[in-house]
This record gives structure tokens, C-alpha cells and sequence, in this order.
């Protein structure tokens, strides 16, 4: 069996401390993680309609304040949050107790969950707006992997990299809307859709959709479509 916990930890330590500063405002609706709030209804009802939810084990990894990961518990889903950044962790677990949610969380990288829990295994996996943030993006996948159940499911989000995602995702949304705070995204570690398809592949997983968030900032609107050519997300199962 592999060892899992002898494996390099991966996680940028600036990743972790740049949340760390900001891990208060996670429940604000209007301030730094107001587009996560805002798009969490679009990231929760594309989960739900390709995989049930109720009764089901999820593991929401990268869960930073708790936003999907008390919105999957509420759907119903025996919710695992994980995140690297302790005082993260910490707002998560306050929120969790005052809107009397059932929601788990855990203070770990993926790589030290996945060595202390090597046989206990998930039925959906969730892993988004995370990936852009760690050193080597395909070792999540892998793991991810290692989690899940046989017939499982997995729902991955990231930036992709190109001119027009470095426009929009850093230039627009970080220094002229001010929808992010600047420095939160680094334009090399954004991932290219083929890119993210071939670390599905090596692990042995099956890609079985891609689809494309946008923002309209004139209506202050998100949808989901077809166009990822800045944020987009992807359905995996393993079979």
C-alpha cells in the first residue's frame, strides 16, 4: 500500500497565510468571498444534477470558510470540509455551530487526510476554486482518486490560461472591479482544460463534462455555459 503520509506536503505556505489574514471575511456577503457567494447556488445545483446528495459521504477539499460545504450538509450529503489555513478552519467550524450546521471540518492537506484515512472512502468529492492555489494540482487529482468510491463522483473548479482569463481573473476582477483581493490568483498557476484533462486520465478517472462560468460585470450576474475560456468547471467519475 502506498504511504501516503511521506509524500511532499502540497502547499504553497504564502497560499496559506494569504487566507489566513483574510479568514474573517468569509461570511461577509459583501466583502472579499462575495463572488463565492454569489456562485455557490450555480456550483450546488450542478452537483445535484448530475449526483444525489442526500445520505450520501462528501468530501469538500480546499472548503476554506464552509460556503459549498454547508450547502452540500443542508442538501442532505454527511459533509467532510478540509482546508490547510487553521484560522479558516476556525470560521468554518464558528459559522457551522451558530446556524446549527452538521457539517465536519478538519485543519489538513489532502495528501495528510488521505494517509490517515486511506480505507474510508467518499461517494462525491468536491474540489473547487482550489487547484490554481497548490504546487502540484494533478497530486490533488491523484488523491482524489485514492477517496472515492468506485462509481463515484468528483467536481472540479479552476481558471483556465490564456490572455483573456489573465484580463478577466486578475486584471479585471482583482484591480479594476475590485471583485477579489489583489494577489489572490497567480496567471501561472492557472490550468488549461486539456491540462486538467490529462491529470484526470493518468489517475485513471473519467472526464464526463466541462462547462464554463461567466460574469456579466455591467448586471453583476453569473451563469453557467459553454464558454470556459476563464472559469469553468468539470464532472469526473471513477468506474
Amino acid at each position: 500500500m502506498k504511504n501516503y503520509a511521506n509524500e511532499h506536503k502540497n502547499l504553497d505556505p504564502e497560499e496559506v497565510k494569504k487566507f489566513n489574514d483574510i479568514a474573517e471575511k468569509w461570511w461577509d456577503l459583501e466583502g472579499e468571498f462575495k463572488p463565492l457567494h454569489q456562485i455557490n447556488p450555480l456550483r450546488l445545483n450542478f452537483i445535484k444534477e448530475r449526483t444525489s446528495l442526500k445520505g450520501k459521504r462528501v468530501l469538500d477539499i480546499g472548503c476554506g470558510g464552509g460556503i459549498l460545504t454547508e450547502a452540500l450538509s443542508k442538501a442532505g450529503a454527511e459533509v467532510i470540509g478540509i482546508d490547510a489555513s487553521p484560522q479558516t478552519i476556525g470560521v468554518a467550524k464558528s459559522h457551522a455551530y451558530t446556524v446549527n450546521s452538521k457539517a465536519t471540518y478538519l485543519e489538513s492537506t489532502v495528501e495528510d487526510f488521505l494517509a490517515n484515512n486511506q480505507n474510508d472512502l467518499f461517494d462525491v468529492i468536491t474540489c473547487l476554486e482550489m487547484l490554481e492555489h497548490v504546487p502540484a494540482p494533478d497530486k490533488i487529482i491523484e488523491s482524489c482518486c485514492a477517496l472515492l468510491k468506485d462509481k463515484g463522483d468528483i467536481f472540479l473548479s479552476t481558471i483556465n490560461r490564456n490572455p483573456r482569463s489573465y484580463l478577466f481573473a486578475v486584471i479585471g476582477a482583482e484591480y479594476i472591479l475590485n471583485l477579489l483581493p489583489k494577489g489572490t490568483h497567480e496567471y501561472s498557476k492557472f490550468i488549461k482544460p486539456s491540462e486538467l484533462a490529462g491529470w484526470i486520465r493518468n489517475s485513471g478517472l473519467n472526464l464526463k463534462e466541462t462547462i464554463g462560468l461567466s460574469y456579466n460585470p455591467i448586471t453583476d450576474h453569473y451563469w453557467l455555459g459553454k464558454d470556459i475560456q476563464v472559469n469553468y468547471m468539470v464532472h469526473v467519475t471513477k468506474e
